[in-house]
C-alpha cells in the first residue's frame, strides 16, 4: 500500500552559553545588567536556602525536603520571564521560582517544617501553592491558561514539572487541552535526566520530551536548562506565543545535582564520575563566569550577595524556629464533617497515645 507523508516536524535546541559562559549573541536578550545581576543572585539565593534546608532536614528540624539544587538556571529564569499578571504552577522543588516571584524563603521552610501556613499565597500574588502529586499541577494551568483565554485577559500560566511527569496521563491530558482550547499556557519540563531513579533512557524512546507537544499540536522546543541566558530569550519567547492563544512546550535540559528528596540516595543509581561530568554544566558558575567577563558582575559584587544572602536566610531560619503551631490542627481540615475516625485519631493524640 503506498504511504504519502502528511505531516512533518522539528524540534529545535536553544543554547545562548556554553559551558565556558562563550556566549551566543542571536539568544541574548535585551534585559539591562540590574536585572541580570538579579537573576544572578535570585539563583544563588535559592541554592543556598537548598543547602541550608538539607542541613536542617539531617538535624530533625524539618521534614523530607526536596532540593533543587541544579536547576536554578531554569526555574528562575522562567519566573522572571513572567509579568506579575501571570501565573506560576508549580511542582514540589520550585523554590528557586518561588524566591524569583518574591515569596520569602521563611514561609519556604515553614511549609518544609509542616506548617501549612508556609503555603499561603500572598495578597496580590499569582502563585499556586506546591503540588505534590506527579504532572497534576499541568492540568491545573491549562484550565487557568483556558480561563484567562475565555475571560479575553492576556495572563499566561506557566506551570514546571520534572521528565517523569511526561509518563503521567495528567500531562499529555493538559497539552492537548491547551492545543484544542488555545489555552494560554507554558509548560516547563525540567528535563533532570531522572524521575526519583528511574533514568530518562527507561522512560520513554522518544529522542526528546518536547516532541511530546506534537501530538497536541503545539509548539515543542528545548532549551540547555543549566544556560540561564537561553532559558529566558526561550521562556519569553513562549510566554507570548502563550498570550496570543498558541501554548508551548519547553524542555530544559538540566541536572538534579543532588537528591531527589531527602528521603533519597542517588549513589544507589547513578554514579559518581556522572555527577562530576554535569558538575561543569553547573549554572551558577557558568552565569557567573558571564557576567564578570560582561563586567556585569564583580568579585566584591560576588561577596556582597553572598553577605547578604547568610543573613537574610539566617533570620529567616531563626524566625521559623520561634514560630508555634498547634500540631491537633492537622486532624481539623480533612473533611469538612469530621468523622468518628479522625475525631477518635484526635482524641488519640491529645491523649499523648
Amino acid at each position: 500500500m503506498p504511504r504519502n507523508r502528511v505531516a512533518e516536524f522539528e524540534v529545535d535546541f536553544v543554547q545562548a552559553l556554553d559551558a565556558e559562559g562563550t556566549v551566543d549573541t542571536d539568544f541574548v536578550p535585551d534585559v539591562g545588567d540590574d536585572r541580570l545581576r538579579e537573576m544572578y543572585r535570585q539563583m544563588k539565593r535559592a541554592r543556598r536556602l537548598d543547602e541550608r534546608a538539607i542541613a536542617l532536614q539531617r538535624r530533625g528540624e524539618i521534614g523530607t525536603y526536596a532540593p533543587g539544587i541544579g536547576q536554578e538556571g531554569t526555574q528562575v529564569a522562567s519566573a522572571v520571564a513572567l509579568a506579575e499578571r501571570d501565573w506560576l504552577v508549580p511542582s514540589f522543588r520550585e523554590q528557586a521560582a518561588f524566591l524569583a516571584r518574591g515569596i520569602p524563603p521563611e514561609a519556604i521552610l515553614r511549609y518544609a517544617m509542616g506548617m501549612e501556613e508556609g503555603a499561603e499565597i500572598p495578597e496580590g500574588h499569582r502563585e499556586l501553592p506546591p503540588s505534590i502529586p506527579v504532572g497534576s499541577q499541568a492540568l491545573h494551568a491549562a484550565g487557568i491558561g483556558w480561563g484567562e483565554t475565555i475571560r479575553g485577559e492576556d495572563a499566561v500560566a506557566l506551570t514546571f514539572f520534572g521528565d517523569g511527569a511526561t509518563s503521567e496521563g495528567d500531562v499529555y491530558e493538559a497539552t492537548n487541552v491547551a492545543g484544542a482550547l488555545d489555552a494560554q499556557v507554558v509548560f516547563v519540563c525540567q528535563n533532570n535526566q531522572y524521575a526519583i531513579s528511574t533514568p530518562r533512557t527507561k522512560q520513554t524512546r522518544a529522542e526528546t520530551l518536547a516532541q511530546k507537544a506534537i501530538a497536541a499540536g503545539i509548539e515543542g522546543v528545548q532549551v540547555d536548562g543549566n544556560d540561564a541566558l537561553g532559558v529566558y530569550s526561550v521562556v519569553a519567547d513562549a510566554v507570548e506565543s502563550a498570550r496570543r492563544g498558541d501554548p508551548v512546550f519547553v524542555e530544559a535540559m538540566t541536572y538534579r545535582r543532588s537528591m531527589h528528596t531527602t528521603a533519597d540516595d542517588p549513589s544507589i543509581y547513578r554514579t559518581e564520575d556522572e555527577e562530576r561530568e554535569w558538575e561543569t554544566f553547573d549554572p551558577i558558575l557558568r552565569f557567573e563566569r558571564y557576567l564578570e567577563s560582561e563586567g556585569v558582575l564583580s568579585e566584591d559584587d560576588v561577596e556582597e550577595i553572598d553577605a547578604e544572602i547568610e543573613e537574610e536566610l539566617a533570620d529567616a531560619i531563626e524566625a521559623v524556629r520561634e514560630a508555634t503551631v498547634e500540631y491537633a490542627d492537622m486532624f481539623e481540615f480533612v473533611f469538612a464533617e469530621t468523622p468518628p475516625t479522625i475525631q477518635r485519631q484526635r482524641e488519640a493524640f491529645e491523649r499523648g497515645e
